[in-house]
């Protein structure tokens, strides 16, 4: 097991930490789309860096899945996003 990519993955999770702060404190919804994408990128660097370490190929296999999730759940808030946009201005312009 190598020391430096359990040390990287452990300075990788205090930065998911940080994330969280700005999920429960973000002022809007994009800022915390913003940190839940920090949660998505962090997570696939410590599954890699814990493949390598632990050599572990299976954790490769969760790191593809945690990325793909991440992408998804980006677009689907983006589509929400747009969509709802798209509806307040429409109700602008019937007032």
């Amino acid at each position: 097991m190598s020391f430096i990519h359990i040390a990287f993955a452990l300075i990788l999770l205090l930065a998911i930490a940080a994330g969280l702060f700005r999920i429960l404190a973000g002022p809007t919804a994009a800022d915390r789309m913003m940190a839940a994408q920090l949660f998505g990128t962090c997570g696939v660097a410590i599954m890699l860096l814990l493949a390598e370490g632990m050599e572990s190929p299976v954790l490769l296999d969760i790191a593809l899945v945690f990325a793909i999730l991440a992408a998804m759940a980006t677009i689907t808030f983006v589509r929400r996003a747009w969509h709802s946009s798209e509806n307040v201005g429409e109700m602008n312009e019937n007032t």
